[in-house]
């Protein structure tokens, strides 16, 4: 099933209104309108996603395409030795973001930054961004990060908060970026440049006794 983000309806309704108001007058001049109109609905989509199931699997954040996967040390929640995958997503991406796995969330901090373009390395550490962290048979960091042309960050869980696997946690305004950090037991199955959906793509596999206990997990709740 089709749906609209919430944060797009003030967007959509203001773009309906004028285009409509427009057609009356001169509906010769109400095209752009309605081509805005149309452009503002198509980027707040909000599709229905066929979540996987299986246990240890950790799904994609968001839609995009992969850019970046490496190697890192995370300081700010882990604190350890960690895996970075990073997901760029153009205006022409669904923009809305889902959980990885089922947990609790035990972190949250917001960072006003620049608005550098969110497919550059450093666009991580000098732009505004999100952090959720979640902590169910693993814990990982999620960050969302503001591009170049977004407007906005829109964070749902709270603190203390449990999410499932799949569940819609935020949206990121026009253009941005989403990096997951992940320990080290994870077994990553996808690539640099691969095409991702949020809820559906699965982007690892949690290996050893830790996958199986979110599938017990899963299972219980």
């Amino acid at each position: 099933m089709f749906w609209l983000a919430p944060e797009g309806r003030r967007a959509i309704y203001i773009t309906l209104g004028l285009a409509t108001f427009l057609s009356l007058l001169y509906p010769l001049y109400s095209f752009p309108l309605w081509g805005l109109f149309f452009m503002v609905a198509y980027f707040f989509r909000d599709p229905e996603r066929k979540i996987p199931e299986g246990e240890g699997l950790v799904l994609s954040p968001a839609d995009g395409r992969i850019i970046e996967i490496g190697e890192t040390y995370e300081d700010r929640f882990l604190k350890a030795d960690v895996k970075k995958v990073s997901i760029f997503m153009s205006l022409f991406n669904v923009h809305v973001n889902r959980s990885p796995i089922d947990g609790k969330v035990v972190y949250r901090d917001y960072v006003k930054g620049l608005k550098k373009a969110a497919f550059r390395s450093e666009a991580s550490d000098m732009n505004e961004r999100a952090y959720l962290g979640i902590e169910g048979s693993i814990k990982l960091l999620l960050v969302q990060v503001a591009g170049f042309v977004a407007r906005r960050i829109v964070t749902y869980p709270k603190v203390g908060d449990f999410i499932k696997r799949g569940d819609r946690i935020g949206i990121i305004k026009f253009g941005s970026r989403v990096e997951l950090y992940l320990p080290k037991e994870v077994d990553l199955l996808v690539r640099v440049g691969d095409r991702v959906k949020a809820g559906e793509t699965v982007l690892g596999v949690i290996v050893g006794d830790e996958g199986k206990d979110e599938g017990e997990e899963g299972k219980m709740a």
